[in-house]
């Protein structure tokens, strides 16, 4: 069935998430806005991975933008309703809001994403996550510059970080979205790239592409760093807990290996809490 919503459903409580941890460390005003974006990400994120078929996911993918368009134009949807304040109070583009659209539909198509080209993966890095990044740090309140920057480099960094988390997931619905670059370079020969995600989720030289992939998320938790540690003030303090939880996740990645059968990794609520405290309290 395909999900639709009269409204978006934020939260009224700050869930154990990474990103609900995170959000603990805004004033309440900047973290309403923040779940409001979250809500919006995760509606589109819904529609896109819903059982519909693809046809009916991008037409409903488009609905939502057409709502978007009518915001902005003074005409607000009652599903946008809760995004209104926001979107006077912090400047959030409506690009950015396109971008999260246009990077679901790259999910919604009747091909699933099956080793794509390295431009490609950049490109939905950048709609999925970069995008929301841009929205976010508005709301954090960093400068414009460092804040594109930084949605940037930590938006990839998550991305990719997801993709080496949920490879097998992943596969059982037919994407795969580690490069094909990384994937030929690793001996994952062609012929699998193109037979489909459950060849290259079993392929033995799938590790060494997904440790390439891994120093690529690296460096840009690297990059991300080096734009935060130019803020010690609040507007820092969020997308550096985003960033210290997800790297973290990625060193449990890269212990437990990439090889299949790969066990589930999470990182657990007291590890999560750990870090949440110790930037609080920087």
């Amino acid at each position: 069935m395909l999900p639709e919503t009269d409204a978006l459903t934020v939260p009224n409580h700050t869930p154990a998430s990474s990103f609900g941890l995170a959000m603990r460390l805004l004033p309440a005003p900047r973290r309403a806005a923040m779940f409001g974006i979250y809500a919006f990400c995760r509606a589109v994120d819904d529609v896109a991975d819903c059982p519909a078929p693809p046809r009916e996911r991008r037409a409903a993918l488009e609905r939502w933008r057409a709502d978007v368009d009518a915001a902005y134009a003074g005409t607000w949807a009652p599903r946008l309703r809760a995004l209104a304040p926001h979107i006077a109070a912090y400047g959030l583009a409506r690009a950015d809001f396109h971008a999260v659209i246009d990077g679901m539909l790259m999910d919604a198509q009747d091909r699933p994403i099956c080793a794509p080209p390295a431009d490609t993966l950049d490109l939905y890095c950048d709609r999925v996550a970069a995008a929301v990044g841009r929205l976010s740090v508005r709301v954090f309140g960093l400068p414009a510059d460092d804040g594109i920057l930084l949605a940037h480099h930590l938006g990839r960094a998550l991305q990719l970080t997801n993709i080496l988390r949920d490879i097998d997931e992943d596969a059982a619905i037919g994407r795969a979205y580690v490069p094909r670059e990384l994937l030929l370079a690793a001996g994952v020969e062609a012929r699998v790239c193109a037979a489909g995600a459950d060849d290259i989720a079993e392929h033995p030289a799938l590790p060494r592409a997904c440790a390439d992939l891994a120093a690529q998320a690296r460096r840009h938790y690297a990059a991300a760093d080096f734009v935060l540690r130019r803020h010690r003030g609040s507007a820092a303090r969020a997308p550096r807990l985003m960033g210290a939880v997800y790297a973290a996740l990625l060193v449990r990645l890269a212990a437990r290996g990439w090889g299949s059968p790969r066990a589930p990794v999470r990182l657990g609520r007291l590890a999560k809490v750990g870090i949440l405290v110790r930037h609080a309290l920087r």
